[in-house]
């Protein structure tokens, strides 16, 4: 497959697709501020959506979705604000989506979890 930054960027691409074709209008790829990154962020008709995708070519240390710790959903947490008052899109309703791929070497397996966690702070 390859190293684990190709195949993080083959599950974002794919992750893509997978929700333009669900609706959701892509704004951000990659969004990076001080605080971290979230990988997308979209529009899924009035709400702002947050996304993680996680990539993984084997269940051997779980599913995909499991490695969204609470570390790592504080993180998202504090880069979400950060786009939120940089936007002043405060009064929009908000949440956080992950993406969770699986590839082996028969197929692909894409699973979206709407509302995957809270938005806190």
């Amino acid at each position: 497959m390859g190293s684990r930054i190709e195949m993080g960027k083959r599950g974002e691409k794919l992750a893509i697709g997978f929700l333009k074709k669900l609706r959701y209008k892509i704004l951000e790829k990659n969004f990076r501020c001080k605080f971290g990154e979230i990988d997308i962020i979209a529009l899924q008709g009035n709400t702002l959506v947050f996304v993680e995708v996680k990539t993984r070519s084997s269940l051997e240390y779980g599913c995909p979705q499991a490695s969204v710790t609470a570390r790592k959903r504080y993180q998202l947490t504090k880069v979400a604000f950060f786009y939120l008052q940089k936007n002043r899109l405060f009064d929009r309703a908000a949440r956080f989506d992950v993406v969770a791929i699986e590839f082996d070497s028969r197929e692909k397996r894409i699973e979206l979890i709407r509302n995957a966690f809270e938005l806190s702070r």
